[in-house]
């Protein structure tokens, strides 16, 4: 498979990108560099090579998530320019 200028139109297209011709040249130009590699990796036998779902063996040690009271409300609400007693105010973002 050849990348081609109206290839390379259709990509940019979907993927919302604008190249002018030198640009577009070079992306050319790349993807089918990439392509090329891609032939050549398929030229290996993987016949016995079992298929990778993770990186390693090792599995992941997570802590137990512990529910603790580290800052007071009082605390939080210090430090804050607008508040009323148990909550922040922030100017309205959503407009019904």
């Amino acid at each position: 498979m050849k990348i081609d200028n109206k290839t390379v139109r259709e990509i940019a297209h979907l993927a919302r990108l604008e190249f002018d011709e030198k640009a577009e040249g070079e992306m050319i130009n790349d993807l089918n560099k990439i392509l090329t590699f891609m032939e050549k990796l398929n030229e290996l036998d993987t016949s016995d090579v079992e298929p990778l779902i993770y990186m390693t063996d090792e599995t992941n040690v997570l802590r137990d998530d512990v529910i603790k009271m580290e800052i007071t409300k009082e605390e939080a609400l210090k430090n804050v320019p607008k508040h009323d007693s148990d909550y922040f105010k922030v100017p309205k973002v959503i407009d019904n």
